[in-house]
């Protein structure tokens, strides 16, 4: 079901990044990464992303305002906001889909993409793929 899945993961810390790019793709994903939101988006609008993790606090546009544009474009497409802050605006928590604190365990995260690619997977096939 997740083989050759697409994560888009943008985030401002190098280092966090990197590393969520190696557990994804040890798991069997495919992932795109950038620095900040604007390459994000850039990203997004040219490759067939199946899900998105999005870091909260970035210079430039923030994880809300990435998420609020993805969603005009394309909002079908799953969102999790990685946030060490645990007061975010209800309207950042309303834009996206799942929210994952900084700091949990890796496993945490596998289990919230699982849970966004089993949920994106649901919404394609209520379209039905056409052969």
């Amino acid at each position: 079901m997740n083989a050759n899945s697409l994560i888009l993961c943008i985030d401002d810390e190098a280092l966090g990044l990197q590393i969520r790019k190696v557990v994804l793709e040890r798991a069997g994903y495919r992932v795109l990464t950038a620095l900040d939101g604007k390459s994000g988006l850039s990203l997004f609008s040219k490759h067939p992303v199946d899900a998105v993790i999005l870091d909260y606090y970035m210079p430039g546009m923030n994880g809300g305002e990435v998420a609020s544009e993805m969603r005009r474009t394309r909002a079908e497409v799953p969102i999790l906001l990685l946030s060490a802050y645990v007061d975010l605006p209800a309207e950042v928590i309303q834009s996206v889909d799942f929210t994952l604190m900084k700091g949990d365990r890796p496993e945490t995260l596998m289990e919230k993409v699982q849970e966004m690619l089993a949920s994106h997977q649901a919404n394609r096939g209520d379209a039905g793929e056409s052969a």
